[in-house]
């Protein structure tokens, strides 16, 4: 899936969990821990805006990435708006796009460096 595409104003739940990589059940408990990431309710359902995808994005890396706690990652979002202002929508989601690519491309490279070691043994 493609941000880059046509521009909505509200995201589903499944959209923005297969653009951001995050499960939706983590988004949902995110949304009662974290006061920045407020989405919209319209008919029961969540609307995210990407000003949500944004946040989600920024506690994602402080989370995974950086290895902050939960209060810690509140802390530091409250304190510096800007880790989830500058986040670039674009680039978080062709990581997510295809990971059946990724995935192949570093079976290949894992095989050559396999093939290459069975070379150099041959000629020892």
């Amino acid at each position: 899936m493609r941000l880059s595409g046509i521009k909505k104003l509200y995201y589903s739940i499944r959209e923005v969990s297969e653009l951001t990589g995050v499960e939706s059940h983590v988004l949902r408990f995110w949304e009662k821990e974290f006061a920045q990431l407020n989405p919209r309710r319209r008919s029961g359902n969540r609307a995210y805006t990407e000003r949500n995808i944004k946040v989600i994005l920024a506690i994602k890396d402080l989370l995974y990435a950086q290895k902050y706690t939960i209060q810690g990652a509140v802390e530091r979002l409250n304190i510096d708006r800007s880790l989830w202002e500058n986040q670039n929508i674009e680039g978080a989601t062709s990581n997510v796009e295809n990971p059946l690519v990724e995935l192949r491309r570093m079976l290949v490279e894992l095989k050559q460096l396999i093939e290459g070691d069975k070379a150099s043994d041959a000629r020892k």
